[in-house]
């Protein structure tokens, strides 16, 4: 029924995402100043641990006559949803709806997830129906007038969940395992839909295997769709560089080499591309593989952008100040945008101070 909650305990929810899993909890939130009936106002702080909430199971007055745990919060179940497998303080928790429920006491909290979960309160809970109990310590905290559910912790595939209220908090952790294998999982679902039909889509699939040193097979499989599944593919300088990086990442350097020489050498290639690449390999400290990529920019592109500033680089990396600074004074008359003029004009300056120049 639709009617003002009981006791005009809010209902509330926090949501969490660790990467790809969504964790959720939704609660009515009860405050440390009463707000209904004979005591409405009055000021319930240093009352709330081990008076209104008791510690231990409690004589609730109705429901299955059996002492019971506490309902995490006020009104209906508290309920934790969490869409993928998660760890709960290193033990399993499988994905679904858990009925929220904690038995308090001054040093030690036991958290139970409950199979059971839409239900009002504690009054019928069973023991027999818990998918898991962990215990946790609670700790002092700045004062909550209102129960909440807090995330104060974050981490790719890690969280700490806290509950705060009053004076105190008790949290507990979440982790995700293999999380690397359920955003491959997701992008395989995404790949099966609208995204599958552009070849960008498997690219930064491939990219995602790359970034992340997993599933590099599959990583492999995408780079390849990209590149020639019927309807969609493209052999471009960014299909065939993707292919390339997961095979160096394989360890199948060869092959790689050999890929990113034809990338290179594509007539959509453009003068940027090839820079980029060589300042990639610059990066990875491949100078002399870098200079050659430049020397191959000049020799396709003559003048274009960016061919002399990837000159002055090739020259400063041979210590040859003079041609170095010959190309970055034509470069900076080039510059596109004012961010590139400024960097050059930085290059020139040290150049001709005979300051180094960071690659």
């Amino acid at each position: 029924m639709t009617l003002p909650p009981s006791g005009n305990n809010q209902k509330a929810e926090t949501v969490q995402y660790i990467g790809p899993v969504r964790i959720s909890i939704s609660y009515s939130s009860p405050s440390v100043h009463a707000t209904a009936g004979p005591a409405a106002g009055k000021d319930r702080r240093g009352h709330i641990w081990g008076e209104l909430v008791p510690y231990g199971l409690s004589d609730l007055g109705f429901g299955n006559g059996k002492p019971g745990p506490w309902r995490a919060g006020a009104n209906e179940n508290t309920v934790f949803s969490t869409s993928d497998n998660v760890l709960v303080e290193g033990r399993q928790l499988p994905a679904g709806h858990y009925g929220l429920h904690m038995i308090p006491n001054k040093d030690e909290w036991t958290i139970i997830f409950s199979r059971s979960w839409h239900e009002w309160g504690s009054f019928f809970y069973e023991e027999s129906e818990d998918a898991l109990r962990v215990n946790v310590k609670p700790h002092p905290h700045e004062y909550r007038e209102y129960l909440a559910y807090e995330f104060p912790e974050r981490k790719p595939d890690s969280a700490l969940v806290e509950l705060q209220w009053e004076d105190l908090a008790v949290g507990w952790h979440i982790q995700v395992p293999h999380i690397n294998d359920i955003y491959i999982s997701r992008l395989k679902e995404d790949l099966a839909n609208q995204p599958g039909f552009d070849f960008h889509a498997y690219d930064v699939a491939a990219q995602y295997t790359i970034q992340s040193k997993t599933n590099l097979d599959q990583g492999l499989k995408w780079a390849e769709a990209a590149i020639s599944m019927p309807g969609i593919g493209q052999a471009n300088f960014r299909t065939l560089s993707v292919k390339a990086q997961v095979l160096h990442a394989m360890g199948r350097d060869d092959e790689s080499k050999a890929i990113m020489q034809t990338a290179l050498r594509l007539p959509g290639t453009s003068p940027v591309d090839i820079h980029q690449y060589a300042r990639q390999l610059q990066q990875g400290k491949l100078i002399d593989e870098a200079n050659e990529v430049f020397k191959l920019n000049a020799e396709r592109n003559g003048d274009a952008w960016p061919v002399h500033v990837g000159l002055a680089r090739m020259y400063i990396s041979k210590g040859d100040t003079k041609q170095a600074l010959e190309h970055a004074k034509i470069a900076v008359k080039q510059a596109p945008d004012e961010l590139n003029r400024k960097n050059l004009e930085a290059m020139i300056e040290a150049l001709e101070a005979g300051k180094p120049v960071s690659q």
